[in-house]
């Protein structure tokens, strides 16, 4: 794990504008050269997780419905329909099973990414 002023000083990868992504949706972006779905939680939550969905073994978490399980942001596989949670990756429908989440920020409208 990075220590905070290591993520302070480190670069952030540019994605995309805030308002390119319509409010609980997701799309997703190349960042050094790794898929990730950037997904956008209501007017302000922003998350970054893997676009690769463990279960389809296929890129597709962008393209996922995404909403909440009691309280918990999440999103869900377009094709078999296990959920993630945004804030942690574990899949709330078998906690065996996780995905990687990133660090992200939006810096003057701007949506970045820290891999």
């Amino acid at each position: 794990m990075q220590a905070l002023a290591e993520i302070d000083t480190a670069q952030w990868v540019d994605t995309c504008s805030l308002e390119d992504i319509v409010p609980d949706t997701a799309a997703c972006a190349w960042v050094n050269e790794q898929q990730v779905a950037i997904v956008r939680f209501g007017e302000d939550a922003v998350y970054a997780i893997s676009n690769f969905d463990p279960f389809s073994r296929a890129f597709v978490l962008s393209r996922g419905i995404v909403g909440d399980k009691q309280g918990v942001p999440k999103i869900a596989s377009p094709l078999y329909k296990q959920s993630f949670n945004l804030q942690t990756g574990q899949c709330l429908d078998d906690p065996s099973v996780g995905i990687p989440t990133y660090p992200v920020r939006v810096h003057r409208g701007r949506v970045q990414v820290l891999l």
